[in-house]
């Protein structure tokens, strides 16, 4: 032959044909009728010069050339196959769209840098990020609202994989000026008599601040309660009280506030990637999961053993 006068659709019908040894099973998986994947087997018959099938009422095979077609015609559609998806994921790098949700600490003190790389190398991907409590963002997640998240809650979760990044310690925030301000450490059992400034209770660092109190023989009093931390971090620049936070959470920018370890005990919350398992990330969400990944560990998070990889944990110290 000079050129090949067949085209794909020709190869998929034998293809289906020799798969599903029935003309019926084969048209029905091409959502074509029989008359018409016939056409299509017959017009490669005759662009090769040769029969590829051998036909009865009751049965049908390949032929001895059919069966030395056949190979050739599989990788030719998967080697299609392969470079169409390639191309669609350098077309999705290019010009995509990712659904990120995070806990707000995260995202105000760790993400701008983290989304400044990515938009130097992947500078047509659109960002969508969605800022909110833990529960907000795995619920955003489970139910497709972004493509993964950055959370401390979900390890239990069935419908998402946990991926822990590291550990982050909860401290006592509070203005310069305070009397605590130069100490290194403040011991849990210290804050009695305190005003505190609280988050929510339907916060889920409420949950990890509450386990933390809750054996103390006296425990302090929350005069105010935000619903979120950027909240709570106001009131206690008002002076209105202290407040017990991620260390995340006190940014820079926050130059009236300081950050003092809580002890006795030390309580930690365990951040990490959460991704849906039924649904796979696309290109331009895997680029960045990959980055926020390598970003996380090490300079903002300390690290974290898989077997402590929970929502978050007392320790002694």
């Amino acid at each position: 032959m000079s050129r090949m006068n067949f085209d794909l659709t020709e190869l998929q019908a034998l293809v289906a044909v020799a798969d599903q040894q029935s003309f019926r099973v084969a048209a029905e998986s091409l959502h074509l009728s029989q008359p018409a994947l016939s056409r299509r087997i017959g017009k490669l018959e005759a662009a090769l010069g040769t029969p590829l099938l051998a036909r009865t009422t009751r049965h049908v095979a390949l032929t001895a050339t059919g069966r030395e077609f056949l190979e050739p015609a599989r990788a030719a559609l998967g080697g299609l196959q392969d470079a169409v998806l390639r191309l669609a994921g350098s077309t999705a790098l290019r010009h995509g769209r990712v659904g990120l949700a995070c806990v707000p600490s995260v995202a105000a003190q760790v993400l701008p840098t983290v989304l400044r790389a990515f938009a130097a190398r992947f500078p047509g991907v659109r960002v969508q990020l969605t800022d909110g409590s833990a529960s907000a963002v795995l619920a955003a997640v489970t139910d497709g609202q972004a493509d993964f998240g950055i959370d401390f809650v979900g390890a239990q979760e069935p419908d998402v994989r946990f991926e822990p990044l590291g550990r982050e310690p909860y401290v006592l925030v509070m203005p310069r000026t305070h009397a605590w301000a130069r100490r290194r450490s403040v011991r849990w059992g210290e804050l009695a008599g305190q005003r505190l400034v609280s988050v929510s209770r339907r916060s889920g660092n409420r949950v990890l601040i509450d386990q933390a109190l809750a054996d103390l023989p006296a425990r302090p009093v929350a005069f105010h309660e935000a619903e979120h931390v950027a909240g709570a971090l106001a009131l206690v620049e008002a002076g209105l009280g202290l407040a017990a936070l991620p260390r995340l959470a006190v940014a820079p920018r926050h130059a009236s506030l300081v950050a003092v370890r809580l002890v006795e005990p030390v309580v930690e919350r365990v951040l990490g990637l959460i991704v849906p398992v039924a649904r796979p990330l696309p290109p331009a969400a895997a680029a960045l999961h990959d980055m926020v990944r390598a970003a996380l560990p090490g300079r903002w998070l300390a690290p974290v053993a898989t077997a402590r990889a929970n929502a978050g944990h007392l320790a002694s110290g």
